[in-house]
């Protein structure tokens, strides 16, 4: 991926930092991109969708959320992040085109939160952490099932976080479970060929 801007997004959280690159064609539409909730936007996943997505013709925007580029690794609470999110969003989206959300773990979280506020026309979720490690009890689910535009779940069979049972989740989730744990890192062929063709199928249906 070839990155041509990196820039400071204020928001009422403090600023975000974007890494924002451009597919060689006239965009189709916009794709933003949340890491992990200790993690950074140079992740394997998220590279590996930032691609796929350039290919398909959409601008990525790479989003790190304030308290990252503060310096601190523990996530600021959900209130905050989603609307520095939304800020952000509003300031990096062009109007006429479609918006894609999604991120790695805790930023597909963020993405599910708040993709009817964005307005988002899909959801892209990796390694969705469906519960802490250990504890199902305290399931995520709600978040995901929200959602009501086409979603991409990519996970891996051996995720300590949980793996969604494809029975409690709408028609409009597509779960792809590939070889793995939460890191995502192995299967790269696998996470593509899902990314690419469910956003073919995205596109094609927008």
């Amino acid at each position: 991926m070839t990155e041509l801007a990196v820039s400071l997004v204020p928001t009422p959280h403090g600023d975000a930092r974007v890494h924002l690159a451009r597919p060689d064609v006239d965009p189709i539409g916009l794709m933003m991109l949340g890491h992990g909730a200790g993690g950074g936007v140079t992740a394997h996943d998220l590279t590996l969708a930032s691609e796929e997505a350039l290919r398909a013709g959409l601008v990525v925007a790479l989003v790190e959320q304030p308290y990252r580029v503060a310096g601190r690794k523990a996530p600021a609470p959900p209130a905050q992040v989603d609307a520095a999110w939304i800020e952000v969003a509003s300031q990096v989206h062009p109007e006429d085109l479609p918006l894609v959300v999604g991120g790695r773990s805790f930023g597909g979280r963020v993405a599910c939160r708040t993709s009817g506020a964005v307005g988002a026309t899909g959801v892209l979720c990796l390694a969705f952490p469906l519960h802490p490690p250990g504890r199902p009890e305290k399931s995520r689910l709600l978040e995901l099932t929200a959602v009501t535009v086409p979603t991409l779940v990519v996970q891996g069979d051996r995720d300590p976080f949980g793996v969604p049972d494809p029975k409690t989740l709408q028609e409009e989730v597509t779960l792809v479970v590939v070889s793995g744990d939460h890191s995502l890192k192995k299967e790269a062929p696998a996470i593509r060929s899902a990314i690419s063709i469910w956003l073919a199928d995205l596109i094609s249906g927008a």
